[in-house]
């Protein structure tokens, strides 16, 4: 009878063999559930966590028996029609392409890091470098204290014994940059990309419940009302801005070629708007950055299978993805603290928050902290400065990152 049913059958098998599996099984499918509903409650993104969720429970759920030609290695007989992940070439590749539903999107968009790079292009079509360039050394200044913990970290995770190439792409989920710590963890670990970068997405996703209670822990009720001096206005042109998006472009790729595809993505997307290609910018923000989120979430859901996750080190991830984020958020803080006391009290430390560049959700938590404490308090104007100085930020350290330790190191 259980023939007929073969997720069950397999569970049941799994609980004679592999009692650890099967457990793990059970507990991503409620795992999924659960992120769910936290995306459908706002805490979490639902943009990512509600087809993340239901891919990792429906993965978890539909294991069957499969050939030889289409098993997970870990599992022995048992795979699922979704995709398989450890085949990337031969004869096996071609017959699992025609079979797996995901495994072209896999192959052609995930892999290779094309997802991220899409992803890119719609956050840029979205940015606006003008706050930068307002404050381009303020804004810089503390978006590179907001990576502390990337560099922190970094030898943190050498030190517990994660091999260079993983211990580095795990740091660079302190730089809060969903798509870079894809980008960094296919070039320096392939081999763990897939838990390092649901882990990341995991703990992107608390950063907006998480934040507000470290900025109450470390910054004063009394400062945190504290009111950003009224700025003459700056009339920057779309022409300046895009001059300034073709040359930073062009110099971050001459200086970090390993990252030139996301500098080319995301400075794309910014002259695309600055341009005033309205078409162009409709299909990016729109079609192509949604579109590529929810691939991104459903395929981060459908790789979530039980023996994967089941990878010792995947704890040591765990630990190393929260203190990346949280060191980070501290030195972009303590950075805010430095620009309040420079300019004798009268700048917003909360500011330097911003610095971690999950755009715009760092920003907004900046915002409403403030709020809370002053209501005629704004600083967003700043804070997206110190936003979008993160998104460069963090891919320059990345860049340096695969340079230093990556496999196109010289």
């Amino acid at each position: 009878m259980l023939d007929l049913f073969q997720g069950i059958s397999t569970l049941v098998s799994s609980f004679q063999t592999q009692p650890e599996i099967a457990w793990a099984r059970i507990f991503l499918m409620g795992l999924g559930c659960v992120l769910i509903y936290l995306g459908h409650k706002g805490v979490l993104e639902p943009l990512l966590m509600v087809p993340m969720g239901l891919g990792m429970s429906a993965v978890n759920a539909g294991v069957m028996f499969v050939p030889p030609s289409m098993n997970l290695p870990q599992q022995g007989d048992k795979g699922t029609l979704f995709l398989n992940p450890l085949i990337s070439e031969g004869e096996k590749l071609t017959y699992i392409l025609q079979v797996d539903f995901l495994q072209p999107i896999y192959i052609f968009t995930f892999s290779n890091g094309l997802i991220a790079c899409l992803v890119f292009m719609g956050i840029g079509s979205l940015l606006d470098v003008g706050y930068v360039m307002r404050r381009p050394f303020e804004s810089m200044f503390l978006a590179v204290c907001a990576e502390l913990g990337t560099i922190i970290v970094y030898p943190l995770g050498v030190a517990i014994g994660l091999p260079e190439g993983a211990a580095a792409a795990t740091s660079t989920i302190g730089g809060a940059d969903g798509p870079m710590v894809l980008f960094s963890s296919l070039m320096l670990a392939p081999d763990i990309f897939v838990p390092i970068t649901v882990v990341a997405y995991l703990y992107l996703g608390l950063t907006y419940g998480g934040y507000p209670y470290l900025i109450k822990l470390l910054v004063p009720k009394s400062i945190r009302g504290t009111p950003m001096p009224i700025e003459p206005a700056s009339n920057i042109t779309p022409g300046q801005k895009m001059v300034f998006a073709i040359i930073t472009c062009i110099l971050l790729c001459l200086l970090f070629p390993v990252a030139a595809p996301l500098f080319l993505s995301v400075f794309l997307g910014v002259v695309i708007r600055e341009a005033g290609l309205k078409d162009f910018q409709t299909l990016f923000s729109n079609t192509v950055l949604y579109s590529a989120t929810f691939f991104l979430g459903l395929i981060l859901g459908i790789l979530c299978e039980a023996a994967t996750i089941m990878n010792p080190v995947v704890f040591r991830l765990l630990i190393l993805g929260i203190t990346a984020l949280t060191i980070s958020a501290i030195g972009g803080i303590i950075g805010g603290y430095i620009l309040y006391f420079y300019y004798g009290k009268k700048y917003n430390p909360l500011i330097g928050l911003a610095g971690v560049s999950c755009v715009p959700t760092c920003a907004k938590v900046a915002q409403k902290s403030a709020n809370s404490a002053n209501p005629e308090c704004m600083i967003l104007p700043q804070a997206l400065g110190s936003n979008v100085s993160g998104v460069i930020t963090s891919a320059i350290l990345a860049a340096i990152l695969i340079a230093m330790v990556g496999p196109l190191k010289g």
